[in-house]
């Protein structure tokens, strides 16, 4: 028996089935899904290495999500298959409930890299989803200009990327999703790569821009970033080890909106210390095997 099923301050009380509810009730809905990766040059999925089984999650309009997990268990594999990006291969996956079937307009995807256009200026990167969309000109100006004032780059909108840092590229990314206003964000470790502080930073610019919504944005987060997944989210779901399911879901019931003090409070400390070990405890399950 692990320890967080006896400390009930921390462990989520199990919430309403879909079913018992209504599907109303939830933006996304992940029922056992399966992947399953075909060896290489096989079509066949014989033999084949599975990374997702009987995975299951419900994320609530305006939630905030975030996914931990040990290395290889199927965080963003789960990630590319809400945004479209890949199929799976059994269960279901919904969004207002309907089924995800390729990419989808209304959700909008922001990975670790930037994928910026180097010959473009922020301005116009940010431009550049609306354009495939068929805004006219001077409202995807407008638009983009908006957003890359609620980001705090107006007064780089004229700059192209190498002239920004990386925690700059970075919002130029955030903004090129927000200014088509999809109603579900997916993060894969975005703030990754960055150094310690513009990472926490950048981490409280992305709760101002959530909070500041006249409606918040439903989010999911894939971070391997313990501290990351506490002072963003509301819920944490911990994902076992390949093939990934969802472990436990912790409520956080820290006050928002957040701060540095909220990072050095008892209460992020005591979720912090719980949800390690439940990682750790994946972890060695899966060095014992």
């Amino acid at each position: 028996m692990t320890q967080q099923i006896l400390d009930e301050k921390i462990v989520a009380t199990p919430r309403p089935t879909a079913a018992r509810v209504g599907e109303s009730e939830w933006k996304i809905e992940a029922k056992r899904v399966a992947k399953l990766y075909p060896k290489p040059g096989s079509r066949s999925t014989k033999n084949a290495t599975s990374v997702l089984e009987g995975f299951d999650l419900r994320i609530k309009p305006g939630e905030f999500v975030s996914l931990l997990g040990p290395s290889g268990c199927g965080k963003s594999t789960f990630l590319n298959i809400l945004a479209g990006l890949e199929n799976y291969n059994g269960g279901a996956v919904l969004i207002d409930g309907k089924r995800v079937e390729g990419v989808d307009k209304n959700v909008g995807v922001v990975f670790q890299g930037y994928a910026l256009f180097p010959w473009l200026t922020a301005q116009k990167n940010v431009e550049v989803g609306l354009k495939i969309r068929g805004v006219p000109k001077a409202e995807r100006r407008e638009r983009a200009a908006r957003v890359l004032e609620t980001v705090g780059l107006a007064s780089a909108a004229n700059r192209l990327p190498h002239q920004l840092s990386g925690g700059m590229r970075q919002r130029v990314a955030i903004a090129r999703v927000l200014v088509y206003e999809p109603e579900v964000l997916v993060f894969d470790e975005p703030f990754a790569a960055l150094d310690a502080q513009t990472r926490e930073f950048l981490q409280g610019e992305l709760l101002r821009i959530w909070e500041s919504g006249e409606t918040k944005k439903t989010i999911l987060f894939v971070t391997h970033s313990i501290d990351e997944a506490i002072f963003l989210s509301d819920r944490i779901a911990v994902m076992t080890r390949a093939p990934g399911r969802v472990k436990t879901l912790f409520d956080v019931d820290l006050p928002r909106p957040r701060d540095s003090d909220s990072r050095n409070s008892e209460e992020f400390a005591h979720i912090r210390a719980h949800v390690a070990r439940i990682l750790e405890e994946e972890v060695r399950g899966g060095n014992d095997d």
